[in-house]
């Protein structure tokens, strides 16, 4: 089996950080977007530290959104970045996205380091220069959440029709583009699975970093209120911890800003707080004090939760995509109905136990995902494959690559 198809494991001497043969290398690296410090510009940071003289290519910039370290690298952005208030409504502008990615140019370099859930993957790399990207997820808009996107134009045919043409046509150019790698290295097992259906390639499992020196437990008693930090946008469901949490008269607060924000307040009972941003000490200071932090949706690694398990607080969590890799019923409560009934009901269950859940086994589960951890894996990958040619690249499947919601619709309309 091809070595990149099974998980990495570090190796623990100290000579592989700040390796000589890295230290030489010329690297650019690519983001999709820098608007703030969320789950991917932390592993972002991390490259930012290992590479100081690197290049980032992205689309667009938000200056000041982000920490001191990247801030001060050079930072290099596409067209998009002039239009005005891009970085507000870039959402908006994703049928532009290809066409502005493919207008970084990396120059002379000997590594290319992609970190992806959009387009940062497409960045062109010269024919000899290896190509190694992140993958947080094959691009949402054209895989996972197709569906749920085309849904919100199902009162407007020809809107929903037109969007449909796009999705198609981004999905292919995504699979194409794929071919521009030459490592992809997964987030987790889920992303892994995503990787090998959407794309036919193998994939190494890295995944990313928790600042669990910073994220630890506080001498302090928990308290009677229900937690949510997150970007407020469809795909994360916060909605379902809104709903679930005012109907069942349970105290909630929410962390962090986005565009449903003011949908959420509207169903929101006077029970729920919205905090918008907030700092990563007041995070910390929730994840100390709260009774347990709810996560109704399905993400690709979920670097929150384990955030909340550093600082020995439960997580009731959706059963499904990366968290269900790292959080269990010892550490808090894993539900499978996928709705607001679905979660009011693991939340009862969980009172009416008592509660349960092991504080030491979650920090002890946090700590197999620390920022030194990271830090070893990637540079260890790194230095061994810029040691060795460019290799060909084959395909894990041959054929048509075909998601699995396709596999099952073909299979129930097949005699």
């Amino acid at each position: 089996m091809d070595a990149e198809a099974h998980i990495f494991s570090a190796r623990c001497d100290s000579s592989a950080i700040g390796t000589n043969s890295l230290k030489s290398r010329r690297v650019a690296l690519a983001h999709d977007w820098l608007t703030g410090m969320r789950g991917g510009e932390k592993c972002l940071e991390i490259l930012c530290r290992i590479f100081p003289d690197a290049e980032i290519h992205t689309l667009l910039h938000r200056r000041g959104s982000l920490s001191q370290t990247i801030e001060n690298m050079r930072i290099k952005t596409s067209p998009l970045q002039m239009i005005p208030g891009i970085d507000r409504h870039y959402r908006h502008w994703l049928p532009l996205m290809p066409a502005a990615a493919r207008t970084w140019r990396v120059g002379e370099v000997d590594l290319v380091f992609s970190l992806s859930h959009c387009v940062a993957k497409s960045v062109r790399t010269p024919a000899d220069v290896p190509h190694v990207c992140y993958c947080f997820t094959p691009m949402r808009y054209a895989w996972q959440l197709r569906d749920a996107y085309l849904d919100r134009w199902s009162n407007r045919p020809l809107r929903r029709a037109a969007a449909k043409i796009l999705l198609n046509r981004l999905r292919e150019w995504d699979r194409r583009t794929a071919d521009g790698v030459d490592h992809f290295i997964a987030i987790s097992e889920t992303v892994r699975e995503r990787i090998a259906t959407c794309y036919g390639r193998t994939s190494t499992l890295i995944p990313p970093p928790v600042d669990v020196d910073f994220y630890t437990p506080a001498a302090v008693a928990r308290e009677n209120f229900y937690l949510c930090v997150s970007a407020l946008v469809p795909y994360k469901r916060i909605e379902r911890a809104v709903e679930a949490c005012t109907r069942s008269k349970r105290r909630l607060v929410v962390i962090g800003e986005g565009p449903e924000r003011k949908s959420l307040e509207a169903i929101a009972g006077p029970n729920v707080s919205f905090l918008g941003r907030a700092s990563d000490d007041d995070i910390r200071d929730h994840l100390r004090r709260c009774r347990a932090l709810l996560f109704p949706g399905e993400e690709d690694f979920g670097i929150t939760p384990i955030e909340a398990l550093a600082c020995g607080a439960p997580v009731i969590a959706l059963g499904k995509g990366g968290v269900a890799e790292t959080v269990d019923n010892r550490v808090g409560r894993v539900y499978a109905d996928d709705s607001i009934d679905g979660l009011v009901a693991a939340i009862d269950a969980w009172e009416a136990m008592g509660t349960p859940h092991d504080a030491v086994e979650g920090r002890r589960r946090a700590e197999r995902f620390s920022t030194a951890h990271f830090q070893e894996r990637i540079v260890d990958f790194l230095d061994r494959v810029t040691r060795r040619p460019k290799p060909t690249r084959e395909p894990l499947f041959k054929g048509p690559i075909s998601t699995r919601r396709d596999r099952d619709t073909k299979s129930k309309s097949t005699p």
